[in-house]
């Protein structure tokens, strides 16, 4: 025993937490009881707490029905405390200001330390890694921990503070906000559009090898050679030849060093496209209905080092995405 107390749920009165908490009062009484105090006045009171007198006074004697005494004699000067209001006001005030504390705590934590990010492996390596030099640049103390995992997170297990995922930006129980939108074209090896069998017209994609990404998204619009094959007006293509891939920063690789033609998505791809590993060999762009969602609890927005890269991460979008 570390002598930190009972450890069996209960209080020294043998009370479970959950009975005492039954006790305590609503907390917007409990702040116009204080603010009215203050003040000695329902008036003042109101305006620090943006409400109107009446709904001050209505908190307070809400407050005094739930407690059974009586907290302010209403005189025509103002109000003037009662003994009970006066022997409640201590410990309601140090009340707030512990609320304080911990808050200003919670601020100081989420300051800086680890943040941990989940992420898709393959737009860790296409993406985000890249860039983390910048944000890193930008705020020292914050060092970011990029857990990639192709699995959801649970929040309610591990240490995830944030987590970009791909999908149709739906998440029950948890705040998203869209980050980036997607679409899917052709790219190859520039190598490939001066061979012998130039890359030039997509008629031309029966003399070379096509690469599939066989990672699983669940976007059903996300175009795949035959559909692309299809959607180009092409005939006697076999769609389903070449060497597949369970990662798109696979496919990608292998493009690069010219094994085919890759279907890519264009958040994976445009920076090796503006590097010149990559090139797009036609126009035909399709768009996709999934997209990359910031996502994470409500309560870890509270958190200043969560803030701070969903904001830098909005910087790295280019306006017209």
């Amino acid at each position: 025993m570390d002598g930190s107390g009972p450890v069996t749920g209960k209080d020294r009165n043998g009370k479970a937490p959950q009975s005492r908490w039954r006790r305590l009062p609503p907390l917007n009484a409990l702040r116009a009881f204080e603010a009215a105090a203050r003040h000695a006045s329902f008036t003042k009171a109101a305006g620090e707490l943006f409400v109107t007198p009446a709904a001050v006074s209505h908190q307070v004697k809400a407050l005094e029905d739930f407690l059974g005494m009586v907290l302010f004699r209403r005189e025509r000067h103002g109000l003037q405390l009662t003994d009970s209001g006066n022997a409640y006001l201590p410990g309601v005030r140090e009340a707030f200001e512990r609320l304080i504390e911990a808050m200003d705590e919670l601020a100081a934590v989420g300051q800086h330390g680890v943040l941990t990010v989940s992420v898709a492996p393959s737009f860790a390596a296409k993406w985000l890694v890249p860039r983390l030099d910048g944000f890193q640049a930008l705020h020292p103390d914050i060092d970011v921990r990029i857990s990639a995992s192709m699995g959801l997170t649970d929040f309610s297990v591990g240490d995830v503070d944030l987590a970009i995922r791909y999908g149709a930006g739906s998440y029950p129980g948890l705040e998203s906000e869209l980050l980036i939108r997607d679409t899917v074209y052709p790219v190859c090896s520039p190598e490939l559009l001066s061979c012998d069998q130039p890359l030039t017209v997509p008629e031309m994609l029966r003399a070379h090898n096509l690469l599939h990404d066989d990672s699983p998204d669940g976007d059903d619009t996300c175009p795949t050679w035959p559909m692309w094959i299809k959607a180009a007006g092409l005939t006697g293509i076999d769609a389903h030849r070449g060497p597949r891939f369970n990662q798109a920063s696979l496919v990608l690789e292998a493009a690069i060093l010219g094994r085919g033609v890759a279907l890519a998505k264009s958040t994976l791809a445009d920076a090796d496209i503006e590097s010149g590993r990559l090139v797009k060999p036609f126009d035909l762009t399709l768009p996709v209905r999934f997209a990359y969602y910031m996502v994470h609890p409500r309560a870890k927005a509270l958190l200043p080092k969560v803030q701070v890269f969903k904001e830098w991460l909005r910087t790295q979008v280019p306006a017209a995405a």
